[in-house]
């Protein structure tokens, strides 16, 4: 089981950036599929969460109106489009699994599978 984040990159305040998360090995829609950054200094923050079979779709106060999770089950792939970019945003992003579950959660202790991140830089 591996999952790979990409799509980061520098990016100007105000501008988008769409993320994805692929995986190897398994199918994507069977797993609740967790965003997660990571700024320098702090601690993991849960952004978004998309349920098993798409049930359900949840974001953090702090994105909600700016962040949209998707998936595409064609390309066994969830997204996340990260709008109105804020130079508070600039973290390292990371796609996290679980499987046999529709619930969600924020807690990185939730999910089972991590992939390597992807950089998301804003300059203001």
């Amino acid at each position: 089981v591996q999952l790979q984040a990409s799509g980061g990159g520098l990016v100007q305040a105000r501008g988008s950036l769409r993320l994805s998360c692929t995986a190897s090995g398994f199918t994507l829609n069977d797993y609740t599929i967790g965003w997660f950054r990571q700024a320098p200094g702090k601690e993991r923050e849960g952004v978004s969460c998309i349920s098993t079979s798409s049930y359900g779709t949840y974001y953090a106060d702090s994105v909600r109106g700016r962040f949209i999770m998707s998936r595409d089950n064609a390309k066994n792939a969830v997204y996340l489009q990260i709008n109105s970019l804020k130079p508070e945003d600039t973290a390292i992003y990371f796609c996290a699994a679980r499987t046999r579950t529709y619930r969600c959660s924020y807690s990185p202790n939730f999910f089972s599978y991590w992939g390597q991140g992807t950089l998301v830089t804003v300059s203001s």
